[in-house]
């Protein structure tokens, strides 16, 4: 971890860390709902070797403003404002969960911005039974606003999301969590087909691959980036 650092993009102010020498294609983290970059941590300097490497904090989450106004698209205009702002032009993507929404909306709006793109136990964009939303005691590193307005947009997604996930242009690798994921692993395989050309692989360690699974989520990940 080299760096801890904010930047103004789409209107507030975004909390990122970056990883690695500098050079070659810069890869983005971004995180699921209620997490943040600090969860990157296991997995980041390796992955940083030969890549400068970006973890964000989401807006509502971590060190990012917290403004009030919410949803994932607004999300993805972040990240896109976030690329502006540090004249990063074509990128490599990971997200896991509700970061994988954002990033899918992203490669959909932007495809000329992702070159890869790597989606971590993402959940489909088809309506879903939502588990019942209560709010954790105590303080809380996010916004339970946020988790308020997001969670519907997951639960409910927008129809045309499932149609643009076939104007994605980049190399895609879909990534499960297996049986012990809470994320149904059929919707990840249709996920998969969905995405022009995307290779789909299972890692067994649950919805959260990369800190559950460090070792192989790494492996899979550089064998695809190449």
């Amino acid at each position: 971890m080299t760096d801890h650092a904010m930047v103004q993009a789409n209107g507030i102010r975004i909390a990122y860390r970056t990883y690695g020498p500098g050079g070659g294609v810069p890869l983005v983290l971004l995180h699921g709902l209620g997490e943040g970059m600090a969860g990157w941590a296991d997995v980041a300097p390796a992955l940083a070797a030969h890549r400068h490497v970006y973890a964000l904090d989401l807006r509502g989450h971590g060190a990012s403003d917290r403004p009030g106004t919410y949803g994932l698209e607004l999300m993805r205009d972040d990240v896109l404002a976030f690329l502006d702002s540090l004249s990063l032009g074509t990128v490599d993507v990971i997200g896991h969960s509700m970061g994988g929404v954002v990033a899918y909306l992203l490669a959909a709006e932007r495809p000329g911005r992702v070159r890869t793109l790597i989606l971590e136990d993402v959940p489909l964009p088809v309506p879903r039974e939502p588990p019942p939303l209560v709010r954790p005691e105590g303080p809380l590193p996010f916004d339970w606003a946020m988790v308020a307005a997001v969670r519907p947009e997951i639960d409910r997604p927008d129809p045309a999301w499932l149609e643009r996930l076939g104007r994605i242009t980049a190399r895609t690798l879909v990534i499960g969590g297996g049986p012990d994921s809470h994320i149904p692993q059929d919707r990840i395989a249709e996920l998969a087909r969905r995405v022009p050309g995307a290779a789909h692989v299972t890692i067994p360690a649950g919805h959260l691959v990369h800190e559950n699974a460090p070792g192989a989520f790494v492996r899979e990940v550089l064998a695809f980036l190449g």
